[in-house]
């Protein structure tokens, strides 16, 4: 069996090759990468685990956010190209954690006839990351239950076989085929989601992908509705006390923790203790 990841990304120089070197320890073959107009470095890595074989480099140029179509660009690569049996489409914040053996295991002993895979999300809290800080060794509690700006529960994400049809939908929370969303099966696999770093990192991110919706005339409005509602905090200059909001510090740690908000999760700090040079840009 062979798994392929698939990455949009854009200006992740300080998590992608955490994620990268993370997933392929965790049962990921290959990666294929769209690379949306990084200015950060981000790009020196791509290329690097390009020479080393591991990874397929896309430059995408455009600026309009069209998730849905580059992703469904590589997972159809994924099948077409590289001979993948099933294929991840995830975030660079986002690692896909095999609650027992890894994630080929899991996804290799799906019946036959489950076609996806369900994943749930759950965010860590950003917490000040100063002097070099590694995120994993500072971002170690986490949401109990994940809810959107609305309040409601945080979509999960999903993985497929590998079809030359499949269509991924913005936002890669569903799969279709000829028009029709794949039914998800549950399989002991969490997303542990870390969409708040750094301030500069996350205004960056907001400002890139949210003037990106703003020009993107062919998604409605309601599309990428926390995108488009934080860039409007930006363009208000209220993102960065949104940001301060969300962030936690020892005293909210322990009260959250005590209310049972929070919980303690050290996995991903346990594995990169485990391997301390999946830790840092090659």
């Amino acid at each position: 069996m062979k798994l392929i990841m698939t990455l949009l990304i854009r200006d992740e120089i300080d998590i992608i090759s955490s994620n990268i070197e993370f997933h392929l320890n965790n049962g990921v073959d290959f990666v294929i990468a769209t690379d949306n107009r990084s200015v950060d470095g981000t790009t020196d890595i791509l290329r690097d685990y390009e020479r080393r074989g591991v990874l397929h480099y896309i430059y995408e140029a455009q600026d309009n956010y069209a998730q849905h179509r580059w992703v469904t660009r590589m997972a159809r690569l994924a099948a077409t190209q590289f001979g993948a049996d099933w294929v991840i489409n995830s975030d660079a914040d986002e690692f896909w954690w095999p609650e027992h053996h890894d994630l080929k295991q899991i996804l290799h002993s799906m019946p036959p006839h489950r076609d996806a895979v369900g994943a749930e999300r759950l965010n860590f809290p950003p917490w000040p990351i100063v002097g070099g800080q590694f995120f994993a060794d500072v971002m170690t509690v986490r949401e109990r239950q994940s809810l959107s700006l609305l309040g409601q529960p945080l979509l999960g994400k999903t993985c497929h076989r590998a079809f030359t049809d499949i269509e991924v939908e913005q936002g890669n929370h569903i799969v279709r085929r000829h028009g029709r969303p794949l039914a998800a099966a549950p399989g002991s696999i969490t997303i542990l989601h870390f969409p708040m770093r750094s301030y500069h990192q996350f205004a960056n991110k907001i400002v890139n992908g949210g003037s990106a919706y703003k020009r993107n005339a062919n998604l409605p409005s309601e599309v990428g509705k926390t995108w488009r509602y934080l860039y409007e905090l930006w363009e208000r200059g209220e993102l960065e006390a949104y940001y301060q909001a969300q962030t936690v510090n020892d005293a909210a740690v322990e009260e959250g923790l005590r209310q049972g908000r929070l919980v303690t999760d050290v996995r991903l700090q346990n594995f990169f203790s485990r391997h301390p040079d999946r830790q840092r840009p090659r």
